[in-house]
């Protein structure tokens, strides 16, 4: 008997974290990206950024290309790429109106092993990620704040694993 409380609670559980996040998972395409770096708007793109992100029921994933990028062969074109692109994954949690990510693969390895903190909005098929003043990746000197704004390309059901 106790071992089949213990699987029915197990269940509850999992499905219980399902129902939590499965409004969220899914497939976006991002939409728009502002971003303030030392309180100053970074309008440096001639193009909107073109990216996706993917969240399953344990996993964010979020890759993402800003500015115009163009084919390097030189050392200097292919630090401009670099420079023009945010990438990492890693489990997550919803905590209230935020999303918790702990990234363990990552663009910059400074953000491996840390926690990075988003408010998170859903709205229909809409969902806006804003993050306050936090160190900026490519100059931890500098401060950042970020709103994107994502659409919702593929919903996928939600079955645990």
């Amino acid at each position: 008997m106790y071992k089949s409380l213990g699987i029915l609670l197990t269940g509850l559980f999992v499905s219980a974290s399902c129902l939590a996040q499965g409004s969220l998972v899914g497939t976006y395409k991002l939409v728009s990206i502002k971003a303030e770096i030392d309180g100053k708007l970074r309008d440096d793109r001639t193009k909107p950024p073109h990216g996706y992100l993917i969240i399953t029921p344990k996993y964010y994933t979020v890759f993402y290309t800003l500015q115009d990028r163009k084919f390097g062969t030189s050392d200097a074109d292919k630090a401009a790429l670099w420079e023009s692109l945010t990438a990492f994954t890693g489990l997550y949690r919803i905590e209230g109106k935020k999303i918790v990510i702990s990234p363990d693969v990552s663009y910059n390895e400074i953000f491996n092993g840390t926690q990075q903190t988003r408010d998170l909005e859903v709205n229909g098929g809409r969902l806006t990620l804003s993050s306050g003043p936090r160190p900026y990746g490519r100059d931890p000197s500098k401060k950042i704040v970020l709103r994107q704004e994502w659409e919702r390309i593929e919903s996928v059901d939600c079955h645990p694993m």
